[in-house]
């Protein structure tokens, strides 16, 4: 049985790169908009480009995993195929991962080639490699199983949309993207350390600094515990719909 779940995990995230993923609008969105957000404030402000990077690298994890986490389960409810990936014979978990894995896939592509770019344009090479795979593979998870909660809780693509777009924004401004979070407001900041994106910046600007930190761990800890507050209550969700 969890040979043919792990199978169709596989093929399920396959499908999902090939129809959804490796489309120029997901292309464009996972590193052209994080990359030009980035710009504008470095030239309103310019200052050391060095600075920006772990910022750069979280906004491309997050919207490369949610361009199109958020609307492909209902997408395929509409088409009805999603009730064909039902009929496998696999489980309701797996065919969910299998969505959830399409989008971490996708976004790790997105990831290598921003963060690769950024370290040869800009000699980053003291970065630690460890630490950054520690922060990198549980965001990931994080944000995509996060597009495919939200996609469950409602019924039409635009609002799985509309319903993303409003923590994406938040988390830009309040994660320490391009504002630490240590310089907020005491408010500002108890509502930061509930989003996972400032795990995720935390932990990618300890990757780039020269000094060790074993901080790291405890933001990879945290990550891994929000992708199971998302991805369980997705999972309970679509239980309702379908059995």
């Amino acid at each position: 049985m969890w040979r043919d779940d792990l199978r169709g995990i596989f093929y399920i995230a396959l499908k999902d790169m090939r129809t959804y993923y490796l489309k120029p609008p997901s292309v464009s969105w996972g590193i052209v908009f994080p990359t030009a957000w980035i710009l504008a404030f470095y030239l309103r402000n310019p200052q050391n480009f060095e600075e920006l990077v772990p910022g750069l690298i979280a906004m491309t994890i997050l919207f490369s995993t949610t361009a199109a986490e958020a609307v492909v389960i209902n997408f395929e409810l509409r088409l009805g195929s999603f009730e064909r990936l039902l009929l496998a014979p696999i489980s309701l978990p797996a065919v969910l991962f299998g969505k959830v894995f399409g989008g971490v896939i996708f976004g790790l592509m997105m990831t290598v080639v921003v963060t690769l770019g950024s370290v040869l344009a800009l000699g980053l090479f003291h970065v630690n490699v460890l630490f950054l795979a520690l922060i990198i593979v549980p965001s990931l998870l994080v944000f995509s199983s996060l597009g495919a909660l939200l996609c469950v809780l409602v019924k039409e693509v635009f609002e799985a949309q509309t319903l993303l777009n409003f923590p994406r924004f938040v988390m830009i401004f309040l994660s320490g993207v391009v504002y630490p979070v240590s310089a907020m407001p005491l408010v500002l900041q108890f509502i930061a350390y509930l989003m996972p994106l400032t795990y995720t910046v935390d932990g990618l600007r300890r990757s780039f600094s020269p000094s060790l930190s074993t901080i790291v761990f405890v933001d990879t800890l945290v990550l891994v515990g929000f992708f199971i507050i998302f991805i369980l209550p997705a999972i309970k969700l679509l239980y309702r719909k379908f059995v």
